[in-house]
């Protein structure tokens, strides 16, 4: 799996650019805030219809102009396709594959698989549960689009029991309606908890072995899935919580409410591991994306880092550099003296400035 190109128009800072991709090493330099990242959250956007730092549509399309164009070709088994988003400030976007418009934004999930990789994911071990369940949510969704069903099913569920609970507060008597809502919630959670614990279960395996080569055998880091309920407990537990429900106006127990532990010798690394442990378990989770790709869809995903060497000390770039050796990277960095010494290669490099960009290999 591989993006030759990308085009936008009226992105971000971009009046308009293209890039042609090496399939191998790519790099992406300048000073800060001149464009880098909006290159590869481009990409991002092309490949799973949203923007990796949540922003609106809107705020994607450059200022002062009322819609914005992305155009992405890649090469996957040997095959090419073209993805063409169509961004507008007040209606949903507009998405084709191979020119013909899809009707849905999950149909493109899984056309292309992408690994995005920046500083910000070095701290999602220590930050709130939120951040793990999207990491969750957002690589199953590219890898099982049964699972991004049942997912959207969920959250539509959730939003209209939630907005039930609050006009029961005005209307007692749509009480009796809850029962449909808490079926439906747990007929589709209950398929987001098995899906979350098969997911984890391989993801923990990878992450113990990557956690034991980075750490020279010192640390055995193991994943668990902390489910808020049990699959077995789920309908009990939404009863027994309804009078709670019904006070806070909002569902209190389910899957949305997920997180994933992370042990080191019965140490919970979120709450009581070092710094440096934390971004161990952080670049092991990462790394692990990559391999769990490799094993479910039999190809390679594409990997964006966005500015991470220089978070890193020398050991884990060694090793992040090493893990990524046989895949599509695309990397933005402030200068190209971070990759001196290194054994990575410099297949292609682009010049960001000021929303322009000048190929200079």
């Amino acid at each position: 799996m591989k993006i030759d190109s990308i085009e936008v128009g009226n992105f971000r800072n971009y009046n308009s650019a293209r890039l042609d991709f090496h399939e191998h090493t790519n790099i992406l330099y300048g000073d800060n805030a001149q464009g880098k990242t909006n290159i590869l959250e481009s990409i991002f956007v092309a490949g799973t219809t949203k923007s990796h730092k949540g922003s609106n549509d809107r705020e994607l399309i450059k200022i002062g102009c009322d819609e914005a164009h992305i155009r992405m070709f890649i090469n996957k088994r040997g095959i090419s396709h073209r993805i063409d988003m169509h961004l507008r400030k007040n209606k949903a976007k507009g998405i084709a594959i191979d020119g013909i418009p899809i009707r849905r934004s999950s149909e493109l999930l899984g056309m292309v698989n992408i690994i995005f990789f920046s500083p910000e994911d070095l701290r999602i071990i220590k930050n709130g549960p939120s951040e793990r369940r999207r990491f969750v949510n957002l690589e199953l969704s590219q890898l099982d689009n049964v699972y991004l069903y049942d997912l959207g099913e969920y959250n539509k569920v959730l939003q209209q029991r939630n907005k039930l609970l609050k006009q029961i507060a005005y209307k007692p008597s749509l009480i009796d309606t809850l029962d449909i809502w808490d079926e439906q919630l747990v007929l589709y959670g209950t398929k987001i908890i098995k899906s979350r614990t098969k997911f984890l279960e391989m993801l923990s395996e990878i992450v113990t072995e990557n956690n034991i080569k980075l750490t020279g055998g010192r640390e055995h880091v193991k994943v668990f899935y902390e489910p808020d309920i049990l699959v077995e407990d789920f309908s009990r537990k939404l009863k027994e919580n309804r009078e709670k429900d019904m006070h806070f106006c909002n569902t209190g127990v389910g899957p949305h409410r997920d997180d994933i532990c992370f042990i080191n010798d019965d140490i919970d690394i979120r709450r009581y591991g070092s710094q440096g442990q934390q971004r161990t378990c952080a670049l092991s989770l990462k790394l692990a994306e990559i391999e769990l790709v490799k094993k479910i869809i039999g190809d390679t995903p594409v990997l964006l880092l966005d500015d991470v060497l220089s978070e890193l000390d020398r050991n884990r770039q060694n090793f992040l550099l090493e893990s990524i050796s046989d895949i599509q990277t695309i990397v933005t960095c402030t200068g190209l003296e971070e990759f001196i010494d290194k054994s990575l290669a410099l297949d292609r490099i682009f010049k960001v400035t000021n929303g322009t960009v000048q190929i200079e290999k």
